[in-house]
């Protein structure tokens, strides 16, 4: 498998430590992923997911990095990788019957978003 490295023309933008399931933030970064920013926004503005508001946290950071790193408009950038992968789960004991415990692990995830300028060809 083959990973593109950031370019010239790209920002980057990670949130660490969100807690939520990968799988749960995957479903939303598929959705968004190669659209434009604007679209994007819209997209998760509406969407019935409680992962939707670190995700739009971390959009607008990257969007903000190229902004006012690489001097790019807004309006001409699209969102070229949008990753999530786990992190750490935090070990949790419900008290059952009979002394006994179960374990319920809250998990976490990493975002990671990179927007690139809109090329026209």
């Amino acid at each position: 498998m083959t990973t593109s490295s950031p370019t010239a023309t790209t920002a980057q933008a990670h949130g660490r430590f969100i807690r939520g399931s990968v799988s749960k933030v995957r479903r939303v970064l598929d959705q968004i992923r190669g659209r434009t920013y604007r679209d994007a926004l819209i997209m998760l503005e509406f969407m019935p997911y409680r992962s939707t508001g670190p995700i739009t946290k971390v959009l607008r950071s990257a969007v903000a990095n190229a902004e006012h790193n690489l001097g790019l408009d807004p309006a001409s950038l699209i969102i070229s990788q949008a990753t999530a992968d786990m992190g750490p789960s935090m070990k949790r004991y419900r008290p059952r019957a009979q002394g006994r415990a179960y374990a319920i692990k809250k998990q976490t995830c990493h975002i990671s978003i990179a927007v690139a300028a809109q090329t026209d060809s």
